[in-house]
C-alpha cells in the first residue's frame, strides 16, 4: 500500500473541506446563544450576585460568542465581559462586536502588557466603572463575581464596599449541561477531528515525523473553521511511554505504536477529545503491544458501562476498572472528565491516586470523555485510548466513532 506524504496530501487537497462530503448541522445560532446566556443568568440568580465579570476566553465565547484573539486573551487579558442578572450585557475592549453582547464599550487595562506599573490604578478605575454600572442598571445588590483576574481588581472592588465572589463557579457550572444545539456542534467538531485522524492514518509510514502527522490534524481543523488544540499530544516508539509527551521531529519507525489525543477546539468553539493508538507497519504488532491495547480497551469498556444519570462521582470512582499495579504509576491523570468548549467539570481521578476532592453526580446532557493509558514504568510501549459520549436519560450515546486498531485487536 502506498502512503502519501503529508505535503503531497496538502498540495493535492481535495479532501479537507468536510462540508463537501457531509452535511453540516443546521444550528439555530440565536437559540444556541440564548440557552448559554440563560445558563449563566441562572447561576447569577442562584449565587445572588448582581453581575459577573468574565475574562476567560472560553467563558466569553460561551456567553456572547466572542471569537477574536482568544489565545492572545488567554495570556494577555485585554477584553472583558460584564453579564448582569438584569441589564445590558457589555463587552469592553472588544476587537469587533461579539454577536451576543448588547453593547461594546472602551475599558480599562487588565494586563501588565497594557498597564505596566499602573495596574493598581487601572483596577481602581475599573472598580469605579462597576459601581457606576450597578447604579446605571438600578441595582442595589453589592455582590459581584469575578473570573480569573488580577488581585488588584479584587482589592479595589472591596475598597468600594462590594462583596466579591468567585465567578469561576458561575461560568463553568453553566457549561455542564448541553443543549441539543450544543450537542450538534460537538458532533460536527468530532466529525472534523475524525477526518483529520483518517488522514493521519493514511499518511502513517516509516520515516514520517510526529509533527508531520500532527500537522494534518491541525490543518483539517483550520480548514473547517476550527480554532486550536490545547496540546500537540502525539508520541511514538520510545516516546509513547510515559504518556503526555508532545509531538516532536522524531521519525516514526516500522513496528512503532503511535498514540495521540486530539484536544481540539473545533468549529463553533466546541471540543473534540478523542484518543487512538495506531501501529506502524510493515512490521507486525508484538504480543505485548496487543496485550497493552487490550488492557486499555478493557478499562474503557468497563467504565463506559458505569455511565448513567444519577451515579455519583464517588461511586463511579469506586466501581471503575481496577488498573493493574504495573500500570498505576504511569496511568492517565483521570478516568473520566467533562467536555464542551474545552476540558470541563467534572474530573474523576483513578482511585489509586486519591479519593476525588469533590462529589456530584452524572446528569443527562453532560458530555464526558472516558480515558485510558496503559504503559508500565521502564517499558518502551504504551497505549492511549479515549471515547467521547453524551449522557442520555438511560445511559450514554457514543459520539466518537473512529474505528479501533484492528491489527492490535487480533
Amino acid at each position: 500500500m502506498t502512503h502519501p506524504s503529508p505535503d503531497q496530501m496538502v498540495l493535492a487537497d481535495d479532501w479537507s473541506n468536510l462540508a463537501r462530503f457531509k452535511t453540516p448541522p443546521e444550528i439555530d445560532q440565536d437559540r444556541l446563544r440564548a440557552y448559554r446566556m440563560g445558563r449563566i443568568k441562572q447561576g447569577l440568580k442562584r449565587h445572588d450576585v448582581a453581575l459577573c465579570l468574565l475574562t476567560n476566553p472560553i467563558s466569553m465565547r460561551y456567553a456572547v460568542d466572542y471569537n477574536t484573539y482568544l489565545q492572545f486573551q488567554s495570556h494577555i487579558p485585554s477584553s472583558y465581559l460584564v453579564v448582569p442578572q438584569d441589564g445590558p450585557v457589555v463587552m469592553y475592549n472588544a476587537y469587533g462586536p461579539p454577536p451576543g453582547a448588547d453593547e461594546v464599550r472602551p475599558g480599562r487595562a487588565l494586563a501588565h502588557f497594557d498597564a505596566g506599573d499602573e495596574l493598581a490604578d487601572q483596577a481602581r478605575l475599573l472598580a469605579d466603572d462597576i459601581v457606576n454600572y450597578l447604579a446605571e442598571i438600578g441595582s442595589d445588590n453589592r455582590r459581584v463575581a469575578l473570573e480569573y483576574v488580577n488581585p488588584s481588581l479584587t482589592q479595589a472592588l472591596l475598597q468600594r464596599g462590594l462583596e466579591v465572589l468567585d465567578g469561576v463557579m458561575i461560568a463553568e457550572d453553566a457549561r455542564v449541561i448541553k443543549s441539543e444545539d450544543e450537542v450538534e456542534c460537538i458532533r460536527w467538531a468530532i466529525a472534523v477531528a475524525e477526518l483529520g485522524i483518517a488522514k493521519m492514518k493514511e499518511a502513517l509510514r516509516p520515516g514520517v515525523t510526529e509533527l508531520q502527522l500532527w500537522a494534518l490534524l491541525n490543518y483539517t481543523n483550520l480548514a473547517n473553521a476550527g480554532a486550536w488544540h490545547d496540546g500537540r499530544m502525539l508520541a511514538s516508539g520510545d516516546r509513547i511511554n510515559p504518556w503526555l509527551q508532545e509531538a516532536s521531529a522524531r521519525e516514526i519507525q516500522s513496528g512503532d505504536l503511535v498514540g495521540f489525543d486530539t484536544d481540539m477546539i473545533g468549529p463553533n468553539g466546541y471540543f473534540a477529545d478523542i484518543s487512538r493508538t495506531f501501529h506502524c507497519g510493515p512490521a507486525l504488532p508484538t504480543k505485548r503491544q496487543k496485550q497493552l491495547y487490550r488492557y486499555a480497551l478493557d478499562e474503557i469498556e468497563h467504565n463506559l458501562k458505569l455511565i448513567k444519570p444519577g451515579i455519583s462521582f464517588t461511586e463511579l470512582q469506586r466501581r471503575a476498572y481496577p488498573i493493574p499495579e504495573e500500570f498505576q504509576d504511569n496511568a492517565y491523570p483521570c478516568i473520566v472528565h467533562g467536555v464542551g468548549m474545552c476540558d470541563e467539570y467534572p474530573k474523576i481521578d483513578p482511585i489509586h491516586r486519591r479519593i476525588n476532592v469533590y462529589d456530584g453526580q452524572v446528569e443527562a446532557g453532560m458530555v464526558l470523555c472516558i480515558e485510558s493509558y496503559m504503559g508500565a514504568v521502564g517499558e518502551r510501549d504504551g497505549v492511549k485510548l479515549e471515547q467521547q459520549v453524551l449522557v442520555t436519560e438511560d445511559g450514554y450515546e457514543m459520539l466518537s466513532t473512529y474505528p479501533l486498531e484492528a491489527g492490535l485487536l487480533e
